[in-house]
């Protein structure tokens, strides 16, 4: 079984979050997915997620393109956290392309390309106005 590992903060969930999972999925037969913590989304922008942590992971393990969710502390620990589930391939958005190059010893290391025109930065800008 060839396990894949992603990250992401996962807030206001939409079309972007599911086609990157379900995109994840294909590089593989197990997802496993690490939510950013709200402490830890705090520390990466100053700010809180809309939607608390458990929110959070309760509509990512609603998918069924995953197969495992977990809580992510801390961004120093993501080679850590692909030993503990033990991941062939980790999967991350193309906007970190290059930042976790170190991990190749530990896993393959996939850069998909974003959906086009979908952020969540974008969607809290638009319900702001």
């Amino acid at each position: 079984m060839r396990r894949v590992i992603t990250f992401g903060t996962y807030d206001l969930f939409h079309i972007g979050h599911l086609r990157i999972l379900e995109r994840s999925k294909q590089n593989g037969d197990y997802l496993i997915v690490g939510i950013s913590t709200d402490a830890l989304n705090y520390s990466k922008k100053q700010k809180n997620p809309i939607y608390s942590q458990e929110d959070r992971m309760d509509i990512i393990k609603a998918l069924k393109v995953v197969d495992e969710v977990f809580f992510e502390e801390s961004l120093e620990l993501k080679g850590e956290y692909i030993k503990k589930y033990k991941a062939d391939v980790l999967v991350m958005g193309d906007d970190w392309e290059g930042r976790f190059d170190m991990f190749k010893d530990l896993c393959e290391v996939v850069y998909l390309p974003r959906t086009p025109s979908v952020s969540t930065t974008e969607i809290i800008e638009i319900i702001k106005k």
